[in-house]
C-alpha cells in the first residue's frame, strides 16, 4: 500500500512540474507575441511619420 501512495505522490509531483513548465512556456509565448505586436506597431508609426515628413518637406519647398 505504501508503494501505491508513493507512486501516486510521484505522479502528482510530475504533473505539477509539467503544468508549471507549460505555464512558463505559455507566458513566454505571450511576451514574445506582445513584443512582435509592439515592434510592428512602431514600424507602422515610423512609416507614417516619414511619409508625413516627406509631405511637409515637399509643401515647404513649394512654399519657398
Amino acid at each position: 500500500m505504501r508503494d501505491a501512495e508513493h507512486l501516486q505522490s510521484l505522479k502528482s509531483e510530475l504533473l505539477d512540474i509539467h503544468m508549471s513548465l507549460e505555464m512558463i512556456e505559455h507566458e513566454q509565448r505571450k511576451k514574445n507575441a506582445a513584443t512582435r505586436y509592439l515592434r510592428a506597431r512602431r514600424g507602422i508609426e515610423l512609416h507614417r511619420e516619414f511619409k508625413r515628413l516627406e509631405r511637409d518637406i515637399v509643401d515647404y519647398d513649394d512654399w519657398q
